[in-house]
């Protein structure tokens, strides 16, 4: 049986959202997408970019992973499979997006895994291998994996947006238009408990206030 939740969701939507923006969603389809802005966020299901942003289909083009990790660019000779860069070399080369930004959060079980180094949840360990590209992160915060300190998790957290940061600039086409004042990279950083949003600001995070 198909989810019942997904089930009485999708029938409400399709009664009230869908119906009072049945004209927009005609478009969409005909006309395609054409957001300005790219949110590179966490897979947790508490952290939901459409929501935090309030945002409607086609405003922003959205991937998400374990721990909103962008990894480092790689050339055509690779045979790594990357979906999170892939997404990126689409909606930069293909979306030509203005903004992309970051979205890291508190209480993130991906960081928490490694930090608290977890075992493996299966002998692939799929988790662990991805997880593993933030050692050099934890390496530059001197935080010691297994044997951390109160506030090292957040530490990390912090840290591995601005790692995504770097790595995005490691990308060809990113690094031009950053350039050429074409594209411009955000951190952010939400904090579940009580919704409130820090963007990266030089390198402090401070909270986004309403003006």
């Amino acid at each position: 049986m198909f989810p019942k939740k997904l089930s009485d969701g999708y029938f409400s939507f399709l009664s009230a959202g869908f119906h009072n923006e049945r004209k927009k969603y005609e478009n969409l389809a005909t006309s395609g997408q054409n957001p300005e802005i790219m949110v590179i966020g966490c897979c947790d299901s508490r952290v939901s970019p459409e929501v935090i942003f309030d945002t409607s289909p086609g405003e922003i083009f959205v991937v998400r992973n374990v721990a909103n990790l962008v990894p480092i660019f790689e050339d055509e000779h690779s045979e790594s499979y990357h979906g999170t860069s892939a997404a990126i070399e689409f909606a930069v080369n293909g979306l030509n997006v203005k903004h992309i930004v970051i979205l890291g959060h508190a209480s993130c079980g991906g960081i928490k895994s490694f930090i608290e180094d977890q075992h493996p949840l299966s002998k692939m360990d799929f988790i662990g291998k991805w997880m593993s590209q933030i050692v050099p992160v934890a390496n530059q915060l001197n935080i010691k994996v297994g044997n951390y300190k109160p506030g090292d998790i957040k530490k990390l957290e912090l840290g591995v947006v601005q790692h995504s940061i770097n790595n995005l600039l490691s990308f060809p086409s990113i690094r031009t238009r950053v350039n050429q004042g074409k594209l411009h990279i955000h951190g952010a950083y939400f904090l579940i408990s009580t919704g409130i949003l820090f963007i990266k600001k030089g390198t402090s995070f401070t909270p986004l206030i309403k003006n």
